[in-house]
């Protein structure tokens, strides 16, 4: 798996993870595309999980070898419900689909391309319990080497803060700091800590809450679904929430998808969403002046990397 150590998977329930009565059924929702060769351990570690009661997987095109794999899991473990045949329809339209066959009470959506570790998604479901509605509870998203990846915890994100943060200008000039929306160099918070966004690799909702917001907002095909839903929790008077202590490693970068497609939908996704949350007339006259410009610079964004030797 390009060269990085697997993550300790753990197979036993901690004594702390059985901590509600009765206890909340718990649906896992991935969904599945070109992910590579991470997507076989992810889903040991989803299994591994002594909290996981159903693994509903959404295939919206995998490779054959990887098809078959599914295909199999599915007969063997009875937690595991797999939706194929529908094609590449976006990631919001697929984690919606899988949202709909989960039966669970809590739902907790997952990267292919995340292993969860000990104790994720207890600490994710015990803080979801004590909550009230509606509310999102991401967890802390893992480099490989166990830094903090870049978009775990981030602030609002605007049209400035977003072009700022794309370009890296935000962190290269000084005077313009404060319009970073990445916090990962920040030192972490001890106990949880309300946030305007969090990433979508791994966070845990209500199913109620999920569907009185509608679920995702599938007019996004790929990127930024995860920015939308933090704003209308905020927006419905809930809390978006960043758990230091529920951990996830997520390795990025695993797609078999062309890196200019995924950055393209990427700069179309936040286009979209400027526009969406645009309310005054200027607001939406800079919100459509700088949609080209924020899809430019999203798609021109693997292009430097490969210029500056880095994977996409």
């Amino acid at each position: 798996m390009n060269g990085i150590a697997a993550p300790i998977v753990a197979v036993e329930p901690a004594p702390e993870q059985v901590f509600w009565s009765p206890r909340r059924r718990v649906s896992v929702v991935m969904v599945v595309y070109m992910t590579g060769e991470a997507l076989e351990q992810s889903v040991r570690c989803v299994l591994a999980d002594p909290l996981v009661d159903e693994f509903v997987i959404v295939d919206n095109g995998s490779p054959g070898r990887q098809t078959a794999m599914l295909q199999a899991l599915a007969e063997r473990d009875r937690r595991v419900v797999l939706l194929t045949g529908h094609g590449n329809v976006g990631f919001a339209r697929g984690a919606n689909l899988g949202a709909r066959k989960a039966t669970g009470e809590h739902l907790l959506f997952l990267n292919p391309d995340a292993f969860l570790q000990p104790g994720c998604i207890a600490n994710l479901v015990r803080e979801i319990e004590s909550r009230p509605s509606p509310c999102l509870v991401g967890g802390r998203v893992l480099n490989a080497d166990r830094t903090e990846q870049r978009g775990a915890r981030r602030g609002d994100i605007t049209p400035m803060t977003a072009l700022l943060s794309l370009s890296r200008l935000a962190r290269l000039a000084p005077a313009l700091r404060r319009y970073e929306v990445h916090w990962e160099c920040e030192a972490a918070p001890d106990a949880v800590a309300p946030v305007p966004t969090i990433s979508g690799a791994c966070f845990c909702m209500r199913r109620a809450d999920f569907e009185s917001l509608g679920g995702f907002d599938e007019g996004y095909f790929l990127h930024v679904e995860d920015v939308d839903l933090c704003w209308r929790v905020r927006r419905a008077g809930g809390q978006v929430l960043f758990h230091p202590k529920a951990e996830v490693i997520h390795l990025g970068h695993t797609s078999q998808a062309s890196p200019v497609r995924v950055e393209f939908h990427k700069g179309l996704g936040l286009a979209r969403y400027f526009r969406k949350r645009s309310e005054k007339p200027v607001e939406r006259l800079l919100a459509w002046l700088l949609s080209p410009v924020i899809v430019c610079t999203a798609v021109l964004r693997p292009v430097v990397w490969r210029l500056k030797g880095r994977a996409a």
